[in-house]
């Protein structure tokens, strides 16, 4: 059996096994939507069924995805909640940055958390008018062996269905950059869910406090050591939630043409669902879905190049100057899909409209939602900066940074 007949195997056991789950997320996803419920129960019901081990070798008790599988299935759940799937944004990074973590207890302890069922949160972003680059969430030693945390932190995607927060923060006892693997459910932490977005309203996103909140010595990793695709491992994310979104519109709105009664003079069919200017729009967004999904492949495979890089590296197989250029692969791949993408599928949104009429645009049908959604997740790490960078880098030869920092400027 040749690797892409094993790896199609996999990808259509995969979706025969999420697939029920990712219909009943989407039967719900516009309520939820209207009425601000968050998804607690659909997310446990994915974490339940292994959807977060997917990643995790089979010998671990996981499913043994490549990155391309993973990422097929991120565009499934994002077509049914874009919210879900980008909930789910930091659990899948810190999984990734596991599974090239050194072998040892330590990292088997993780993965034994994620085929349980654990997942992981995101508590990254500064709060206030920290400077560029500045981490004002500190870990202090307890002096009794582990360690206290404090500060607070904002855009905290998922953090409240996690078990873990993926926690960016600094320590005061050797003043090295970290993340801190802090459980979510003990005193000290507080989680608020204050996101007023117009769109991504369910994804759990607000406000994480820490104060006095414990977390281990074994669970403080060296910033510097997490995997180095991880920027793009994040935006990927935000690119399945594109073609998602894109892929949802095409169905919904197809569905909303088909079943359409009223039709006008001018038009060019005397039913609505025959009509070819209108079959056009229909077609432009599915096209445009293709297109993204096909460009959230590509993105995909530079970041399973950038994987396999970082176990060659460890293995002695190839050198450091090799696993940089696959790294730098993956960043521009994502961000060149980033700068092509956003445009794309907003604009087949929007024309998504002129397929149906003014009733289109009731909130009982809730169709805004897929324009909203992707809008929101477009302004994540703006993509014109990114095309400056890659400009700068057809140009120039400069190579695009890997991490990124927001916070005030004076």
């Amino acid at each position: 059996m040749s690797t892409l007949t094993a790896t199609g195997n996999r990808l259509k056991q995969l979706r025969q096994r999420f697939n029920p789950i990712f219909e009943k997320i989407a039967a719900g996803a516009a309520e939820r939507d209207r009425s601000g419920e968050l998804p607690r129960a659909e997310i446990a019901e994915l974490a339940a069924a292994g959807f977060g081990a997917v990643r995790i070798a089979e010998s671990d008790g996981g499913a043994g995805a490549t990155l391309p599988e993973l990422f097929e299935l991120f565009v499934d759940l994002a077509a049914a909640d874009t919210n879900i799937a980008q909930a789910l944004r930091s659990h899948f990074a810190f999984v990734e940055d596991r599974l090239i973590s050194a072998s040892g207890p330590g990292r088997d302890k993780w993965l034994a958390r994620f085929v349980a069922g654990e997942l992981v949160g995101n508590s990254w972003t500064e709060i206030g008018t920290v400077k560029v680059g500045e981490v004002i969430t500190k870990v202090t030693p307890d002096g009794v062996g582990g360690f206290k945390i404090n500060g607070t932190k904002y855009y905290s995607t998922g953090s409240i269905f996690a078990d873990w927060l993926d926690t960016y923060a600094e320590r005061t006892d050797t003043g090295k950059r970290i993340i801190a693997a802090v459980r979510a459910h003990q005193p000290g932490v507080a989680l608020a869910e204050d996101w007023d977005g117009f769109g991504q309203r369910t994804t759990g996103t607000g406000t994480s406090t820490f104060t006095h909140a414990s977390v281990e010595e074994e669970n403080l990793i060296d910033f510097d050591t997490r995997f180095k695709y991880q920027t793009a491992f994040y935006q990927q994310v935000l690119l399945a939630v594109l073609a998602g979104s894109a892929k949802a519109a095409e169905r919904e709105f197809a569905v909303e043409l088909k079943n359409r009664r009223r039709t006008f003079s001018h038009g060019a069919a005397n039913v609505a669902s025959e009509d070819p200017q209108l079959l056009q729009v229909i077609g432009e967004v599915s096209a445009a879905a293709f297109a993204a999904t096909a460009t959230v492949e590509r993105v995909s495979n530079a970041l399973q190049g950038a994987y396999d890089s970082a176990l060659q590296l460890q293995a002695g197989a190839i050198s450091a100057e090799a696993d940089e250029a696959a790294n730098d692969y993956a960043e521009l791949a994502s961000a060149q899909a980033q700068v092509a993408l956003t445009p794309l599928v907003l604009t087949a949104l929007t024309h998504a409209f002129d397929a149906l009429a003014a009733s289109a645009t009731s909130t009982s049908k809730n169709l805004d939602r897929h324009w909203r959604n992707a809008r929101t997740a477009g302004n994540h790490n703006p993509w014109v900066f990114k095309a400056r960078l890659i400009g700068d880098l057809a140009v120039n030869g400069t190579q695009l940074p890997r991490v990124w920092a927001i916070g005030a400027s004076k």
